[in-house]
C-alpha cells in the first residue's frame, strides 16, 4: 500500500531536507573542482620548474635560483661572488661535478657557504664536516 502524504508540515519538511541535500551537494562539487583546481595549479607549477631547467639552485640556501652572468652569481640569499666567463651550464656542470666527486668518497651530503678573506673576494667553498674535506668551487 502506498501512503500518500497530504500533510503539509511533512511536504514541508520534505522540501527542506531536499534543499538541504541539494545544497550539500553543490558544496561537495564546489569543493572537488578547487582541489582540482588546486592539483592542476601544482601540476603547472611543477612542469614550469622542470621547462626552467636551465636554472641553478642556490646550494647555499637550497630554495632560489642563482643568477649567473659572465663576471658574477647571485642569489637573493646573499650569494654574490665574482666570476670570469661563467655560465649556468659551467656552474651547474661544477656543481655537478663536484658533488659527485664526494659523493664516491663519503655517503654524507657537504654544506656550501660563502667566505671571504680580508683582501679576498667572496668565494663558494664546498665543505664536509663527516669527512673533514672542503673545496673552493668560486
Amino acid at each position: 500500500m502506498e501512503q500518500v502524504l497530504e500533510d503539509p508540515d511533512e511536504l514541508a519538511v520534505l522540501e527542506e531536507i531536499q534543499q538541504e541535500l541539494i545544497l550539500q551537494e553543490q558544496l561537495v562539487i564546489e569543493e572537488y573542482e578547487r582541489s582540482l583546481r588546486f592539483d592542476e595549479e601544482c601540476l603547472n607549477a611543477m612542469l614550469d620548474g622542470l621547462d626552467a631547467s636551465d636554472r641553478v639552485i642556490c646550494p647555499v640556501c637550497r630554495k632560489n635560483n642563482l643568477t649567473v652572468k659572465a663576471h658574477l652569481v647571485c642569489c637573493q640569499c646573499g650569494l654574490y661572488i665574482s666570476t670570469q666567463d661563467m655560465t649556468e651550464g659551467k656552474l651547474r656542470s661544477l656543481l655537478e661535478s663536484t658533488l659527485t666527486e664526494h659523493s664516491q668518497r663519503c655517503l654524507h651530503s657537504p654544506e656550501f657557504t660563502v667566505t671571504s678573506g680580508m683582501e679576498e673576494e667572496a668565494s663558494l667553498l664546498m665543505s664536509c664536516p663527516v669527512c673533514d674535506s672542503w673545496m673552493i668551487l668560486l
